[in-house]
C-alpha cells in the first residue's frame, strides 16, 4: 500500500473496490512536486473501471508526464458508496498519484465522452470544492478545461468550464501550459490568461467571452464574441502525422479488472465510410494511419511493459487500415506461444477477417458481430451504411463454415424515414441468418444443435456535425412502440428459438439527444438536476428520468423543442465550431439521405467534405 493515502483504512474497508482510490499502480508516474511548475489533474468523469479503459486519457497522461516541468495525475468519479462518505466527512476529492486535493492543482482536465456523464462532471467539481459556475472561481481554483467528442457542442456545459479544447489533445497543450506559466510569472489574473488562451492558441474556446441570444420561439438568434480578440469560429486541432504523435508504451496497469482489460494499439483515426448517423466518422476526418513499423515497435513495448494477455487494434473501421494484413501477421508471429490474445474489433466480416480470427481466437468462446444498423436495404442506403444484404449473408455463411455458431447483430431504431417495413426487416434478416446456419452446417457438426443469434437495438440519437444533425428524434413512447414492433416481428419468425432480442433504455436515449443538441439554457437544468441528487446517469439504476423532465419544466424548457427536426437555415448552437467538415457537405448528405441516395467512401471518390483543408492523411494522398 502507498505511504500516503487520502482515505483512512477504516474508510477503505467500508467501500467497494478500494483499489480504485489508492494509486500506486504499475507504470503510474510519481514526481517531486517541488521540481515541477504545472500540476495537471486529468479526469474521466465515471467510475475507475470505465476511465482506466480510455485510451485518450492514457495518451495525454503519457504526453504531459514526458514534459519535465509538468506532473499529470488521474482522477475518476468516486462510486456512490465513497461519494456519500466524502460528503459526510468533508473529504476533498484527490488525485490518485499524490493523493493531494484536486483543488490545489493548476489544471483540472475533464474528458467529455458521453452526454449522460454531465452530472458526474458537477460531482467532480463539487467534491473538489471548486465552484460549479466558472464565473465564481478565483485564482485559488484550477483552470477547468474540457475535451473529447461531446465538446463539439460544448454549450450545455458552458457555465461549468473555463476552457474547452476542441480537437485532438496532442497538438496544443505545450503551448497552453507555456502561456499559463508566462501569465503566472507576470502576475496576470485568471481572466487575462483565459482571454489570451482563447485569442492566441488554436482550438481553445472560452465560453465566458461569447454571448448567445434567443428568439421568442426559443431558437438561437445570434452567437457572437464579446471580446474582439477571440475568434468567431474555433477550428478543431488534429494530429497531422500519427506515427510521430505521442503514444503510451508504458500505460498504467490497474490493480483490478477494468472494462477493457488489455493493451491497445490505435492503428488509425477517422473513417472513410461516411455513415450519416456517426459523429466520430465526421469529427475525426481525415483518415490518418499509423505506420506499420511504428505499430510493431509499440506492440513489443506494450506487451513487455504491462504483462497484459491481450492486445487490441483500435480504430473506427479496422478493415480499412491499409497495413492490416502485415500488422496482423506480425502480431500472430510475435504472440505465438505466449498465450496472448489478439482482439480485432470493427472488422468487416469477409474471408480474410474470418481466416485471421480463426487463427487468433478460440471459436468456442467468441461471437461474431455484424452491425447492419438497419433491417432493410432502403434504410441502409438512407444512412449510407455501405452494406448490402448479400454481403451480410455471405459473411455469415463464411462464418458458419468456419465453425462460428454465435452471432451478434446490432441495429438502430428511430432512424430518419424509418417505416414499419424497415423494422420488420430486422426480424427477417435475423431469420435469414438463422436459416443460413441450418443450410450451411451439417447436423452432426452443430454445437448444441442450433445457432445462437442475439439481436440488439439502440435508439437513434441525432448528433452535431452529422448529416442527421437536423433530424427529428423519436419520443420515448415512439421508441418503445418500435421496440415492441421489433420484438413482435422477431417472435413471429420460424427460428425464433435461436434468436434473442435486447433493446436499450428509451428515456435515457431521449435525454442524451436533448443534451447532444442543446444550448446554454440547459446548463441551469444540469445544475439543478445534480443538486437534486442526480449522478451516474449513464448507469440505468441511477438514472431518474422524471427528475430531468420535472427540472426542464421548472426552467421553462420543453424536451420537444430539442428533439424536433431543425430547419436547414436555423443557427445551431455548435455552428461556431469548425470541425473541418463543412455545413454545405452535411446539408448535401442530409438531402441525399431523404432521396435514399448513397455516397461512395473516401478512397473510392472524394465527396468534397472539406477535410482536405487540413492537408494530411487520406486527403493528402488523394491529391498526389
Amino acid at each position: 500500500m502507498c505511504e500516503k493515502l487520502a482515505l483512512s483504512e477504516d474508510i477503505l474497508m467500508q467501500i467497494e473496490k478500494p483499489e480504485r482510490y489508492i494509486g500506486c499502480e504499475y507504470n503510474s508516474v510519481v514526481k517531486d512536486p517541488a521540481k515541477v511548475r504545472v500540476r495537471f489533474a486529468m479526469c474521466f468523469p465515471d467510475v475507475y473501471e470505465i476511465g482506466m479503459s480510455h485510451l485518450g486519457i492514457q495518451i495525454l497522461y503519457h504526453m504531459l508526464n514526458d514534459m519535465p516541468d509538468v506532473w499529470c495525475e488521474r482522477v475518476y468519479s468516486p462510486w456512490v458508496d465513497l461519494d456519500a462518505i466524502m460528503r459526510q466527512q468533508k473529504i476533498p476529492l484527490f488525485a490518485l498519484e499524490s493523493q493531494d486535493p484536486v483543488k490545489s492543482f493548476d489544471f483540472l482536465g475533464i474528458t467529455v465522452q458521453y452526454e449522460m456523464c454531465y452530472t458526474n462532471i458537477l460531482q467532480i467539481l463539487d467534491l473538489s470544492g471548486i465552484p460549479l459556475n466558472a464565473a465564481q472561481r478565483g485564482d485559488d481554483c484550477p483552470i477547468v478545461i474540457g475535451g473529447g467528442p461531446c465538446t463539439y457542442n460544448p454549450e450545455p456545459l458552458a457555465d461549468f468550464f473555463d476552457l474547452f479544447y476542441i480537437g485532438e489533445g496532442e497538438t496544443q497543450y505545450r503551448n497552453l501550459l507555456d502561456l499559463y506559466l508566462e501569465c503566472k510569472d507576470r502576475g496576470l489574473d485568471r481572466r487575462e490568461f483565459l482571454l489570451r488562451a482563447a485569442a492566441e492558441i488554436p482550438g481553445m474556446y472560452a465560453p465566458a467571452f461569447y454571448e448567445a441570444s434567443y428568439r421568442e420561439d426559443g431558437t438561437l438568434k445570434s452567437f457572437v464574441p464579446t471580446e474582439e480578440r477571440v475568434p468567431r469560429k474555433v477550428r478543431k486541432e488534429i494530429v497531422d502525422h500519427m506515427s510521430e504523435a505521442p503514444y503510451p508504451v508504458k500505460p498504467v496497469v490497474p490493480f483490478i479488472k477494468v472494462t477493457q482489460d488489455r493493451v491497445v494499439l490505435e492503428i488509425q483515426r477517422g473513417c472513410i465510410r461516411g455513415c450519416r448517423f456517426c459523429q466520430a466518422g465526421q469529427i475525426y476526418r481525415p483518415v490518418r494511419e499509423r505506420d506499420v513499423k511504428t505499430l510493431q515497435g509499440y506492440a513489443r513495448e506494450l506487451l513487455k511493459n504491462t504483462g497484459q494477455e491481450e492486445i487490441s487494434l483500435s480504430s473506427l473501421s479496422s478493415s480499412d487500415y491499409s497495413g492490416l494484413q502485415e500488422l496482423v501477421n506480425f502480431l500472430m508471429e510475435e504472440c505465438a506461444g505466449s498465450h496472448t490474445n489478439i482482439s480485432l474489433p470493427s472488422l468487416r466480416i469477409d474471408a480474410f477477417s474470418l481466416d485471421v480470427m480463426s487463427k487468433i481466437q478460440d471459436v468456442k468462446k467468441s461471437s461474431l458481430t455484424f452491425a447492419p444498423e438497419a433491417g432493410s436495404q432502403r434504410l441502409r442506403d438512407v444512412i449510407n451504411k455501405g452494406l448490402t444484404e448479400e454481403v451480410i449473408l455471405n459473411g455469415a455463411r463464411l462464418a458458419f463454415e468456419g465453425g462460428w455458431t454465435r452471432v451478434k447483430l446490432y441495429f438502430m431504431l428511430g432512424l430518419p424515414t424509418e417505416t414499419l417495413e424497415d423494422i420488420q426487416g430486422i426480424a427477417q434478416l435475423c431469420n435469414k441468418i438463422a436459416a443460413l446456419f441450418y443450410e450451411t452446417v451439417p447436423k452432426e457438426k452443430r454445437v448444441n444443435g442450433r445457432v445462437q443469434i442475439v439481436a440488439s437495438t439502440s435508439f437513434f440519437v441525432p448528433k452535431p456535425f452529422t448529416p442527421f444533425q437536423w433530424a427529428k428524434q423519436c419520443t420515448k413512447e415512439e421508441f418503445l412502440e418500435k421496440a415492441y414492433q421489433t420484438r413482435t416481428a422477431i417472435g413471429s419468425q420460424l427460428n425464433q428459438k435461436s434468436i434473442k432480442y435486447n433493446w436499450h433504455e428509451a428515456d435515457a436515449s431521449v435525454m442524451e439527444g436533448i443534451l447532444a443538441r442543446g444550448d446554454r439554457r440547459l446548463c441551469e437544468v444540469i445544475r439543478r438536476v445534480y443538486e437534486k441528487g442526480s449522478v451516474f446517469d449513464a448507469w440505468g439504476e441511477y438514472y431518474d428520468n422524471a427528475r430531468w423532465l420535472e427540472t426542464m419544466k421548472e426552467c421553462g424548457l420543453s424536451p420537444d423543442f430539442y428533439t424536433r427536426e431543425r430547419p436547414l437555415d436555423e443557427l445551431l448552437p455548435w455552428d461556431f465550431i469548425d470541425c473541418g467538415v463543412s455545413k454545405d457537405f452535411l446539408r448535401r448528405e442530409w438531402e441525399k439521405a431523404k432521396r435514399e441516395e448513397t455516397s461512395e467512401n473516401c478512397r473510392v471518390k472524394c465527396q468534397g467534405c472539406g477535410a482536405a483543408g487540413f492537408g494530411c492523411g487520406i486527403c493528402a494522398v488523394a491529391r498526389t
